[in-house]
C-alpha cells in the first residue's frame, strides 16, 4: 500500500485536493458563515489560476520536490529518521508533525520580513475569504516554501509517506480553514483543539494588523498556542470584521496579472510584525 502511494503521489494528491475542494465549496453553498462582498466568478478565476500556475512551476522547478527528495535521501541512509532507530510508524507521525511546526514557523516569518511579506500579502489581499483563498499564493513564494520543505525533510529524513500525507493535510486543511463555512459554535470549540478551523483561521485575515499577526497555523493548531499566537475571536466578529489589507480595497484588481505583478507595485502597509503597532496581539 505505502509503495502504490508513493509511487502515484501525484494522483493521490491531485484527488484528495479535487475532492476536498468540492467537498468544502460545496459546504460553502449550503451553510454560508459570511456574505461574499466581490465577484465570485472573478475572484475563482483569479485564484484558481495561481493555483495552477504554481502546480506547474514546481514541477518544472523540483520535479519530485519534496517527496522526491525523501526517496533520494532514504537510498543514502541520510537525515535523523534513516539514522535512528524508530519505528516506522512513529518517523511517519513526527515528520508530519516536525514538518508541520516548520510550516508554522515559515508563515510567521513571511509576516515578519518585509520583502517576504511583500509576497505572502497577495494571499491576504483578497477581498473576501473562501475556499479558493486558501490556494492563494505568489508563484515566487511556493518556490520558496518548497526550498524550505525540502531542507526539512532533508534534515529528518522524513520518509516518502509521511511528506505525502503532509502536503495532503496541509493542502486539505489550508482549503478548509479558508473556507466561508458556518460550523456550530460548540462544534468549532472541539475541533479547534485539534485542527484549525475556518472560524480560527479567520481572525488572521482581518485588516487589523494585530490580529492578521495571529492564528499562523495551516493544520495543527497547537503552535498559536504554545508561542502565544492564539487570538480566539475577532474584535469585530466574523459577520463585522473586514476581511484583507487595508492598502488593496480596489476589487477592479482581483485578476491574474494584478495578483502577479501585486508584491512588486504594492505597499506592504503596517503588518510586518517588526514595525511598530503590528506585531503586538495587546494593541
Amino acid at each position: 500500500m505505502t509503495e502504490f502511494v508513493v509511487s502515484h503521489e501525484p494522483v493521490t494528491r491531485l484527488a484528495f485536493f479535487v475532492g476536498i475542494f468540492f467537498v468544502v465549496a460545496l459546504g460553502e453553498l449550503v451553510s454560508p458563515r459570511r456574505r461574499l462582498t466581490t465577484s465570485k466568478v472573478s475572484r475563482w478565476i483569479a485564484n484558481i489560476g495561481i493555483v495552477s500556475i504554481n502546480a506547474v512551476a514546481v514541477r518544472l522547478v523540483f520535479g519530485g520536490a519534496a517527496v522526491g527528495s525523501a526517496l533520494w535521501i532514504a537510498g543514502r541512509g541520510w537525515g535523523f529518521f534513516n539514522i535512528a532507530a524508530f519505528p516506522y510508524w512513529a518517523a511517519v507521525l513526527l515528520s508530519v508533525i516536525f514538518l508541520d511546526f516548520v510550516i508554522y514557523f515559515q508563515h510567521v516569518m513571511f509576516h515578519a520580513v518585509p520583502a517576504l511579506w511583500r509576497l505572502h500579502m497577495m494571499h491576504h489581499a483578497d477581498l473576501d475569504f473562501d475556499v479558493t483563498t486558501g490556494t492563494r499564493f505568489h508563484p515566487i513564494e511556493i518556490l520558496l516554501s518548497m526550498l524550505i520543505k525540502i531542507a526539512a525533510v532533508v534534515v529528518i529524513g522524513a520518509p516518502a509517506l509521511g511528506v505525502i500525507i503532509f502536503e495532503v493535510l496541509l493542502n486539505g486543511t489550508s482549503m478548509f480553514n479558508h473556507g466561508n463555512l458556518r460550523l456550530p459554535i460548540a462544534l468549532d470549540r472541539v475541533l479547534r483543539l485539534f485542527v484549525v478551523t475556518p472560524d480560527m483561521h479567520r481572525v488572521h485575515h482581518s485588516v487589523i494588523p494585530t490580529e492578521t499577526n495571529s492564528n499562523f497555523g495551516f493544520n495543527l493548531p497547537w503552535w498559536d498556542r504554545l508561542m502565544g499566537t492564539y487570538r480566539p475571536q475577532p474584535r469585530g466578529g466574523h459577520e463585522g470584521m473586514t476581511i484583507g489589507l487595508n492598502q488593496f480595497r480596489d476589487p477592479s484588481r482581483l485578476t491574474l496579472p494584478w495578483l502577479l505583478i501585486l508584491p512588486f507595485v504594492g505597499a506592504v502597509g503596517n503588518y510586518p510584525i517588526n514595525r511598530r503597532g503590528a506585531g503586538s496581539l495587546d494593541s
